[in-house]
């Protein structure tokens, strides 16, 4: 079935991700509670929410023609609402319906727009600018693989991704869900194999060090083309 609005495309396929994150919001194991969807720490946190808003938002005001912005796993979409206006456009996807439908009814923008997808799987829409915040590291090899295959028809990515400290081994293999490498003092570094991602600039944004030898949060912008 064909979105012809955006030219998304779902494909019938099975969901292991899809399956592992909706439970993730239905036994809140994220935190939160039963009343809300809440997608972490990390985007609720003003110690790590306010600097990486003004990093990505002064990165988007910097256009004199506002981008068309694709958020891959918008989740909440606690951190999303406050971009929106510095866009074009701004399309929020995640993997989980009920997460999405919310995100509908409660958040309403001229120019916003929301998708029930697995970016793994499914076609993505067409835009300028791709933000991956905290999404990659939930996800297998294989799969940030197929991500990253996707993205070659826009100019940036905006990659969050949570890092152990010091020198660490990247991109162990882990199976999608709730937890991320660092629980293998791994992380994604994209650049490297077996990704191998190639673009035409690399330039850190923001790092920030968590509380209790908890590692690293890094924010990196990718020129694509």
């Amino acid at each position: 079935m064909k979105n012809k609005e955006n030219g998304t495309k779902r494909v019938k396929k099975p969901w292991p991700t899809k399956a592992a994150m909706e439970q993730v919001y239905k036994m809140n194991l994220w935190g939160g509670n039963t009343a809300t969807f809440y997608s972490g720490e990390g985007s609720r946190n003003p110690i790590i929410v306010n600097p990486y808003l003004e990093e990505v938002s002064s990165f988007l005001k910097s256009f004199k023609s506002p981008l068309v912005v694709c958020d891959l796993g918008c989740g909440d979409f606690y951190i999303g609402k406050e971009l929106v206006k510095y866009t074009n456009k701004y399309i929020a996807i995640d993997i989980v319906n009920d997460l999405i439908e919310h995100n509908k009814e409660k958040f309403i923008e001229e120019n916003l727009e929301f998708y029930c997808l697995d970016i793994a799987v499914d076609n993505l829409p067409f835009g300028d600018c791709v933000i991956l915040r905290q999404v990659l590291q939930h996800l297998s090899n294989t799969e940030v693989q197929s991500v990253l295959g996707k993205l070659n028809g826009f100019k940036y990515l905006i990659l969050t991704e949570h890092l152990p400290n010091g020198n660490f081994i990247p991109n162990k293999d882990i199976i999608s869900g709730q937890g991320i490498r660092l629980k293998k003092k791994s992380g994604l570094k994209l650049l490297h194999s077996p990704f191998n991602f190639k673009v035409k600039e690399e330039k850190q944004l923001l790092s920030i060090v968590l509380d209790d030898g908890k590692g690293l949060l890094v924010t990196t912008l990718y020129t694509i083309f």
